[in-house]
């Protein structure tokens, strides 16, 4: 709404929509969110996520990872989504163009702002990598520059080591506390990983405690796993809705790990197998 007493509204429409997609595509890679079917039509002025199709949450963290059954070209896949919104993006400032100007300076306007959303998206994304990392509780500044290095070095070690991303990130707050070994055991005693943990470590704030409190409250220990919604779906369409009951009481709390729900936090088993989804999920 603000928008509207701007010297030239759709301009500044057009600039709202690159900042609150930004946010958006920010946080679902930093949770490992894969929409599936991010279409033209799927992409919101309000930045709110939308058509829960074929989406799903990425386990074994892999930016080639893609679950849509009609995604054979890999176009939607995890590590796409910032580019997709990008064209996304151009798309709708074509469509604005009639009412931004009808002339050439209409076109460069647009593309000024379009060419915001590489920066503002990595400026959401670091800062919340920063979080994820602890590196907002600190006895000095971390510089941008340690945060992408660290974040992206712990990304490739999870990568190459197919660790689940969500239970990757949240065994950080114990590493903060003292705990390596359950890390390292994810990452199979990689020495780099020891290694990445030391640098990482120098950088943490002093109380350890705060630090590993700040991590928990940054990391999900519960995400909508595929095999527990698949499991809920199932029992739902034999009529009963205690597994789906269950699971929402359990993800109203993701942060608060709880005794009891660790079946909640575990990947899918190994048989299981490869997991596909649909638009009429």
């Amino acid at each position: 709404p603000a928008a509207a007493a701007a010297d030239n509204p759709y301009v500044a429409l057009f600039d709202a929509v690159i900042g609150v997609q930004a946010t958006l595509v920010a946080k679902w890679m930093l949770v490992g969110f894969v929409h599936g079917v991010m279409n033209t039509d799927n992409t919101t002025i309000s930045g709110e996520t939308i058509d829960y199709g074929p989406c799903a949450f990425m386990e074994a963290h892999d930016p080639a990872t893609v679950f849509s059954s009609i995604d054979h070209g890999g176009r939607y896949a995890y590590g796409n989504q910032p580019a997709i919104t990008a064209w996304n993006l151009a798309r709708f400032a074509e469509a604005l163009l009639p009412l931004i100007d009808d002339d050439l300076d209409g076109a460069a306007a647009a593309t000024a702002v379009l060419e915001r959303f590489p920066h503002r998206y990595r400026a959401r994304h670091r800062a919340l990598l920063r979080a994820k990392l602890g590196l907002h509780v600190a006895d000095r500044a971390v510089d941008d520059a340690v945060v992408d290095e660290l974040g992206e070095e712990f990304l490739a070690l999870m990568r190459a080591h197919r660790v689940d991303h969500t239970s990757g990130f949240r065994s950080l707050s114990g590493a903060a506390r003292g705990a390596l070994d359950p890390v390292l055991e994810r990452f199979d005693d990689d020495p780099d990983v020891r290694a990445w943990l030391s640098r990482w470590s120098s950088h943490l704030a002093s109380d350890r405690g705060a630090v590993a409190a700040a991590l928990d409250a940054a990391n999900p220990r519960y995400i909508p796993r595929n095999h527990l919604v698949e499991e809920a779906l199932d029992a739902a369409t034999d009529g009963d809705l205690g597994p789906t009951r269950r699971l929402l009481a359990v993800l109203a709390e993701p942060y608060r790990e709880r005794p009891g729900l660790e079946r909640y936090a575990e990947p899918a088993p190994a048989d299981f197998g490869p997991y596909q989804t649909f638009c009429g999920t």
